[in-house]
């Protein structure tokens, strides 16, 4: 089958492949047909090595499609079912399951250090346990989430991760409080959908924070009530808050500098989310008497902070009743040209779809 193959970390070029093979399969496993795969900055960050990922591998972890075939002793899934992939499935026995936190469950990592492909040049491994830019993936039972018939497969993908993880940092993490005022620094998908969830839960301003002129215009489309460039982000502190700063804060970045300047933005007792990605080694420094004195939370979330089977229920009733935009966000996209090429190349009729979430 074809697949797209990052083969050294830190290059820029997806390779298309059509000798790649999905391994694996076997009890507790399921084999799926990708027909729609979102891409999210965390693949752009395991390509050029922010994020830690074996190479050569295939990126991707925001799909959706058809099982095809379903491994023994797997139960409640069928051949011909319709699913998202579910990139960190959650194993309900844990202590964080226990807590009702699993989204911090680390057994879905356990999937990533097992290469999901071969080639006849030796194996390859699939991004986050998973690898969605590819026509077939084998993974664990658990991470196929079945979803409604109502449910487009681009849809489903988004929901996958960059939906959930930016709505549940507004709903769950943050909980934004009703006529609170927001800044979300990052408009890519992530950072739209923590826009929209922000709009849901009721803040009054929501200030989008972005350095690309196109991003600020789409935030303005799914809420955000002004737009400004980071070096714009004084001034609106100053206007919108009277300079005391905003009550909560988005990072959506993934940077020590963004997360420093989201923290200086946040008003004295208000919240600092911090939802961006980032590398081992870039270090957010804050001194103690600040730490002290301000009493900002600073919140980290994980994938949106809460159970991830509740959080793509929750999307999807909210989609239905047309109180977040999801189509919108498939046509929110950056120029990454050399993956939409490589994607473009994949594409054979309807078989497989690709929604660029940011």
């Amino acid at each position: 089958m074809r697949a797209a193959v990052l083969h050294e970390t830190g290059q820029d070029k997806l390779e298309v492949l059509d000798d790649v093979e999905a391994v694996g399969f076997g009890p507790g496993k399921v084999r799926i047909r990708v027909r729609a795969t979102g891409l999210c900055h965390s693949d752009i960050s395991a390509m050029n090595g922010v994020l830690p990922q074996p190479a050569p591998f295939v990126p991707g972890h925001e799909g959706a499609g058809e099982i095809t075939d379903v491994g023994d002793g797997v139960n409640g899934l069928s051949q011909g079912d319709r699913v998202l992939l579910c990139w960190l499935p959650a194993c309900r026995v844990c202590p964080a399951c226990k807590r009702g936190q699993s989204e911090l469950c680390l057994a879905g990592f356990m999937n990533a250090g097992t290469p999901n492909f071969k080639r006849p040049g030796g194996d390859v491994f699939g991004f986050a346990g998973t690898g969605t830019f590819t026509e077939e993936v084998v993974v664990p039972a658990g991470c196929a989430v079945p979803i409604p018939d109502d449910v487009p497969f681009d849809i489903a993908a988004l929901i996958g991760c960059g939906v959930t993880t930016g709505l549940g940092a507004a709903i769950n993490t943050a909980d934004v409080a009703a006529g609170s005022s927001v800044a979300v620094i990052g408009c890519g998908g992530v950072g739209i959908s923590a826009i929209q969830g922000a709009r849901l839960k009721g803040a009054a301003q929501i200030v989008a924070v972005d350095p690309v002129a196109t991003r600020r215009e789409a935030a303005l489309k799914f809420g955000a009530t002004e737009a400004v460039s980071p070096d714009e982000l004084a001034d609106a502190k100053q206007r919108v808050t009277a300079g005391e700063g905003f009550d909560y804060v988005f990072e959506v970045v993934g940077k020590s500098a963004t997360a420093r300047t989201a923290y200086e933005t946040t008003r004295r007792g208000g919240t600092l989310c911090i939802v961006g990605a980032g590398a081992m080694d870039d270090h957010l420094q804050l001194n103690m008497f600040e730490l002290f004195f301000d009493e900002k939370r600073i919140l980290p979330s994980m994938y949106g902070g809460g159970d991830v089977l509740t959080s793509y229920e929750r999307a999807i009733a909210l989609w239905r009743a047309g109180r977040i935009d999801l189509e919108g966000l498939i046509t929110h996209r950056v120029k990454l040209a050399e993956i939409n090429e490589a994607l473009a190349q994949m594409r054979t009729g309807e078989a497989l779809r690709t929604c660029i979430e940011i």
